[in-house]
């Protein structure tokens, strides 16, 4: 701008000004002669604001107004530049980090104003999971700034997010085990689908989702797939396969898939739900409250007249609002949700410990007792702390009244204590964005979610080193178990309810492959070949009846066959490496992803497979960007 101005001409300049201060005083006042009023004096605010409108119209306010006007043109004009004392060079000066704030202070701070939007430069920060300032993805065409008589024009008004303060469970990517060096893996099953949700709500409101709220496990199991249904009385049966990996021709994929029983749910026994739902004022938004009303509308379709109903609500403090109802009264239970508003603090705590007490007072010998927490995971009143409240819940549980969790909203998602809060409940966790995924949740899957088949099931691989060099784990960071963990029955693991599937897929190397990351040591051990065969790896199982105290033991080899082509939970692993960070997936891109979904996208009757690759398009438009 300072370029393409001319510089200024002092005589004509002096001109210019003296005939704008002639003009100025030609053309002040009224040319008509002065008109005869009243001597009488007025009073009142009308009468105040004439007279503030005529001495701001006078001579003097003109002068004086006109005058500020002329300095702000001034200042703005690169002439300003001049005038403004220079910036301090803040190059090499550290700017102040955001701290985030506690969870006892979300609620209770108030509103911070919107952030200022600055032309230059054009990018957008959002508040990171770890409290830094973390740069979105540029706007859409659209929405970007365009130049237009040498200023900046918006075409149309950039609006930033909230202040975002969320937290999610993760841990870094598994790495790349040695065989020879660690040849087992042990780690507890997971069929939670809230990180497929929230990456889905993050990709279509036109963001990449955060890295930590990608947990590949549980964008893997939020498709159903076509498993062997177990045969027999046994609540499941494991299939492996191994298939070639999409994104390297040198390693392979092993996918170990479990298929739980779908009883006969018509037998099933009586159902004492607890309806656990977070009022506070973080709830108000239509995405949160009135989306979780409509939400429970759909599953009490599902209940039977024998079925018990009660509600629950914690805010500043925790209550009862619908004593223990049968489910045939839909009515007054209804009512009940439709008189639910939100505001105040979040006392979790209080909220639990209520929900709890009504469950036992509820429960009958033989019936099936539930409670589902219903919130944006907030807890900053009594225990807000992941920790201690998975050691709550961890004492709760073995009352036999499971919990689970769905989440609702962003900004303020606190997934880690949805996380600790699920997993130590017997429960899952889920992510309800739309009235769609609610029907997916609580209506399509309830079996599943409110009827386990198998308690405290995990899984151990022994790799055989003689066929495997190296391996890695896809997904399940936050599930990993220590070795003996296995063998001990005091500790806790997932389950797996009616109908429920899992599946885990690890990537393995074979002995000799050109893919080999790991350089042998000089003092190795050299492998023991005594037992090499063709077996792959060796599957064990460990899994409790419910209620049962003791374990029982599955077992089986794997052979080192090729039984097939890569499928659609590949395609979606693949998606989940990308989203994170793309380690381990070399030159494969959003491209690749989406031609092997298509490919193997097969029969998709609810269609969330062709969801999914709507979803890969938005974020290879994302990355783009």
């Amino acid at each position: 701008m300072n370029a393409a101005t001319p510089h200024p001409d002092a005589a004509r300049k002096s001109e210019n000004l003296a005939l704008a201060q002639k003009n100025f005083a030609d053309l002040q006042g009224s040319r008509d002669g002065v008109r005869l009023t009243s001597d009488r004096p007025k009073t009142g605010i009308i009468s105040g604001v004439r007279n503030m409108l005529s001495t701001l119209t006078s001579r003097a306010g003109l002068t004086a107004s006109t005058a500020i006007v002329a300095v702000g043109l001034v200042m703005l004009s690169p002439l300003g530049n001049d005038l403004l004392p220079p910036p301090t060079d803040t190059a090499f000066q550290t700017a102040p980090q955001p701290v985030e704030p506690s969870i006892a202070q979300r609620k209770t701070a108030p509103v911070e104003p919107a952030p200022q939007l600055e032309v230059a430069p054009m990018v957008a920060t959002e508040m990171a999971s770890d409290g830094t300032a973390a740069a979105l993805p540029p706007a859409s065409p659209a929405l970007m700034s365009t130049r237009a008589n040498g200023r900046m024009m918006l075409d149309a008004p950039v609006i930033l997010p909230e202040n975002i303060t969320e937290t999610f469970a993760n841990a870094d990517t598994n790495p790349i085990q040695v065989t020879a060096q660690n040849p087992v893996s042990t780690f507890s099953i997971d069929v939670d689908t809230a990180s497929y949700s929230v990456i889905r709500n993050s990709l279509s409101n036109g963001q990449l989702p955060p890295k930590d709220a990608v947990r590949v496990e549980e964008m893997i199991n939020y498709f159903p797939y076509d498993y062997a249904a177990p045969t027999g009385t046994n609540a499941f049966q494991p299939t492996v396969t191994l298939t070639p990996t999409p994104w390297n021709a040198d390693t392979q994929l092993m996918q170990i898939a479990i298929q739980g029983a779908l009883p006969d749910l018509a037998e099933r026994p009586p159902l004492n739900l607890v309806f656990l739902i977070d009022t506070s004022g973080s709830m108000e938004q239509p995405n949160k409250l009135p989306l979780l009303k409509q939400s429970f509308r759909l599953m009490l379709g599902q209940l039977r007249p024998e079925d018990q109903v009660a509600i629950v609500t914690y805010a500043g403090s925790a209550g009862e609002v619908l004593a223990p109802t049968a489910a045939s009264e839909r009515t007054t239970i209804l009512n009940a949700l439709d008189n639910l508003g939100a505001g105040g603090s979040t006392a979790g705590q209080a909220g639990l410990q209520q929900a709890y007490a009504t469950a036992a007072a509820m429960s009958e010998e033989g019936d099936v007792n539930r409670i589902i927490l219903a919130t944006d995971g907030d807890f900053n009143v009594g225990l807000n702390d992941p920790d201690a409240l998975k050691d709550y819940i961890a004492d709760k549980r073995d009352s036999g009244t499971y919990l689970s969790v769905l989440g609702f909203g962003r900004g303020n998602l606190d997934d880690a204590t949805m996380q600790a809060l699920a997993q130590n409940g017997n429960g899952q966790a889920a992510y309800i964005d739309t009235l769609s995924e609610a029907q997916k949740v609580l209506v399509d899957q309830l079996g599943g979610a409110l009827f386990p088949i198998a308690d405290d099931v995990k899984i151990q691989v022994e790799f055989n080193p003689a066929t495997v060099s190296e391996y890695r784990l896809i997904g399940y960071e936050t599930r990993a178990l220590k070795r003996e963990d296995f063998n001990n029955d005091k500790v806790d693991a997932g389950d797996i309810g009616a109908g429920h599937q899992v599946t885990a897929i690890y990537e393995v190397t074979p002995k000799g492959s050109p893919a080999e990351r790991n350089a042998p040591l000089r003092y190795d051990t050299p492998v023991i070949t005594q037992n090499a065969s063709d077996e792959l790896a060796f599957l064990r199982l460990r899994y409790k009846a419910p209620g049962s105290e003791t374990s029982a033991l599955i077992e089986t080899p794997i052979q080192a066959t090729i039984t097939g082509e890569a499928g659609f939970a590949a395609a979606i692993a693949g998606f989940g490496h990308l989203l994170r960070d793309g380690t381990y997936t070399g030159d494969w891109t959003y491209a690749d992803a989406i031609k092997l979904a298509n490919d193997t996208k097969g029969d998709d009757p609810f269609g969330y497979r062709a969801e999914a690759v709507q979803l890969m398009r938005l974020a290879e438009s994302l990355s783009a960007q």
